[in-house]
């Protein structure tokens, strides 16, 4: 079979290359896309809740406005394509039937190819517009909790969780200071259904220099149902997962770590002369006269006598 020729791609324009490069593989990843798609029929429930979570994924997100004929399930390459179009690597697809009402499928690529996916339908829904406390920020980094064994029973829903983290996390950071803590994101796992919760920190006044940290719901509040999934088997996830090796940590040593992240370090030392050590130059650290006669006689003692 002869080999076919492939058309390389130069770019035209100053813009255009830095957009080629942006999408070239760097050692540490850009922030990762989301694409929220529409497809040809949907409900008010799931138009509402694809867009409340593309608020909470805002600025990462790309929101698609048009509907799509796709079936993820049934035929992924059209979303495969709009993730190489828009570089992104996580997608978000709403659709409603008679078969599968208000159903919702999130999932990601890799390498430009369907990584996971997994179908979950909306058994019940109240959106941002039906909570009257103040919202949170765009673009805040939120704190996820994942309450239920299930989550480490289930091997779907160990996935799953494995996904949301993925899809709900922002750019990596160091540290974060205790007012910038202003989100919480809670998934609850009861059987097949997952029940989210969204939460905005509210510190309070205590007396004393830590705060009062209270819980004030903020939504949206969904209760899912797990469908179907779609999961990439061990060795592609594996390889998916692979860190490269400038990024891992080199071994130092005799140094270590403690469970509180505290640095220990390990120090090899020669015997030392515990009589030889200077000491602090203080009144109350010198030889008083009687021991200064004492070791002077010691000394004359150890002294050898020559002959003359």
């Amino acid at each position: 079979m002869p080999a076919v020729m492939q058309r390389i791609v130069r770019p035209i324009t100053h813009k255009g290359k830095k957009a080629l490069i942006d999408k070239e593989p760097k050692l540490i990843e850009n922030t990762k896309q989301c694409l929220f798609i529409k497809g040809k029929n949907t409900s008010d429930i799931t138009r509402n809740c694809l867009l409340d979570l593309y608020l909470l994924k805002k600025p990462d997100a790309v929101n698609l406005n048009k509907k799509n004929d796709i079936l993820p399930f049934e035929n992924i390459v059209p979303v495969e394509g709009f993730a190489r179009k828009y570089n992104a690597s996580l997608f978000a697809f709403a659709s409603h039937s008679k078969k599968r009402p208000h159903n919702v499928i999130i999932g990601r690529m890799y390498d430009d190819q369907l990584l996971d996916m997994v179908e979950l339908g909306i058994e019940r829904y109240k959106g941002f517009s039906e909570f009257t406390s103040e919202k949170v920020a765009v673009g805040i980094k939120p704190c996820l909790l994942f309450a239920g064994p299930q989550f480490d029973q289930n091997p779907d829903l160990k996935r799953l969780q494995n996904l949301l983290v993925d899809f709900l996390q922002r750019e990596t950071v160091k540290a974060v200071r205790l007012q910038g803590l202003e989100h919480v994101i809670m998934f609850t796992a009861d059987g097949d259904k997952i029940y989210m919760r969204s939460y905005r920190v509210v510190l309070k006044k205590s007396g004393s220099k830590t705060p009062r940290a209270e819980l004030e719901e903020v939504g949206p509040a969904i209760d899912f149902k797990l469908r179907r999934t779609k999961l990439a088997s061990d060795d592609l996830y594996k390889l998916a997962c692979k860190r490269p090796k400038a990024l891992k940590a080199k071994k130092v040593k005799n140094i270590a770590h403690d469970a509180f992240g505290t640095k220990l370090g390990r120090i090899h030392m020669t015997r030392q002369n515990i009589d030889k050590l200077q000491t602090r130059k203080m009144k109350g650290l010198k030889k008083s006269a009687t021991e200064k006669k004492l070791q002077k006689k010691q000394r004359a003692a150890k002294k050898p006598i020559t002959a003359k």
